[in-house]
């Protein structure tokens, strides 16, 4: 049986370790947060568009393109699941010049809007599809300046994120979003033998 594993208490000792107030990094408003963050502590409301969080935590982070010419926002992808991550996605968010993210979450999702989120989990699949196959190709409609080679990794990364998005639409966000409203919902693990939520 999978849980959820709660990385808040993890993040809130970094932050400690870093001496800088969490108010301070964490700003994110949840009426901004990008449709495309999956339910749970993290995510990113406005960012800035130098799409760099992947180079911490590109298990977790994204980019969009809603600012066309390959500009965009960044989102969590993947909620950490462990120390390890948790430590990479809190540094991703610490590389965001805004302080767009925030870990309150929790504060905000129900059982009934992660369920909601998840039944238009297509909207998302498609749309992360298409940005793939966009920007994982050799030459990209929209680059303008961007178009130079030396920008073709950073594009090629980005889709990959994008890859692996839809990958764990498919095999494992279900379990991990079964865990996460158990947790919301009892605010405790599950004991051996407890059913979790169906989604």
């Amino acid at each position: 049986m999978i849980g959820y594993w709660d990385p808040l208490p993890t993040a809130r000792r970094l932050v400690e370790s870093f001496n800088e107030p969490a108010e301070e990094l964490f700003t994110g408003r949840w009426e901004q947060r990008n449709w495309r963050n999956v339910p749970g502590p993290f995510y990113a409301g406005e960012t800035d568009s130098l799409a760099i969080g992947r180079l911490d935590a590109p298990d977790h982070i994204c980019y969009d393109d809603d600012l066309g010419g390959g500009f965009g926002s960044e989102f969590i992808y993947r909620q950490p699941v462990n120390e390890r991550e948790t430590e990479a996605v809190v540094n991703g968010c610490r590389l965001e010049l805004y302080r767009g993210y925030n870990w309150d979450g929790n504060d905000h999702w129900t059982a009934e809007t992660v369920r909601g989120w998840w039944r238009d989990r297509s909207r998302v699949r498609q749309w992360a599809v298409a940005i793939a196959a966009d920007w994982g190709a050799d030459t990209h409609p929209h680059w303008g300046y961007n178009a130079h080679p030396r920008y073709l990794g950073h594009y090629h990364d980005a889709a990959q994120g994008h890859w692996d998005f839809v990958a764990y639409l498919d095999d494992g966000l279900e379990a991990y979003l079964r865990g996460y409203l158990f947790w919301l919902e009892q605010q405790r693990q599950p004991r051996p033998g407890e059913a979790l939520p169906h989604l």
